[in-house]
């Protein structure tokens, strides 16, 4: 899950959690939205962890230089 898209779910649930008024039976919003939060934060740190391991390991890479030379033509 992208930073986005856990932002995406945290932004849904706390509407879904806050700003509803509506009752059902059954079925009720403000545990869905509060679910969608959590899943939203879970998401969030496991984007987070995930750029870390990758922005650490693209620092960590070799680098390779080519320092051959050519040499010029052998003449017979």
């Amino acid at each position: 899950m992208t930073f986005a898209g856990s932002i995406l779910l945290i932004v849904v649930g706390a509407i879904l959690r806050f700003a509803t008024h509506v009752h059902t039976k059954g079925f009720n919003l403000h545990t869905v939205g509060l679910i969608l939060m959590i899943a939203g934060v879970i998401g969030l740190l496991i984007a987070i962890w995930q750029w870390a391991v990758w922005s650490r390991r693209s620092r960590e890479s070799e680098v390779v230089v080519d320092d051959r030379r050519e040499r010029p033509p052998r003449r017979y």
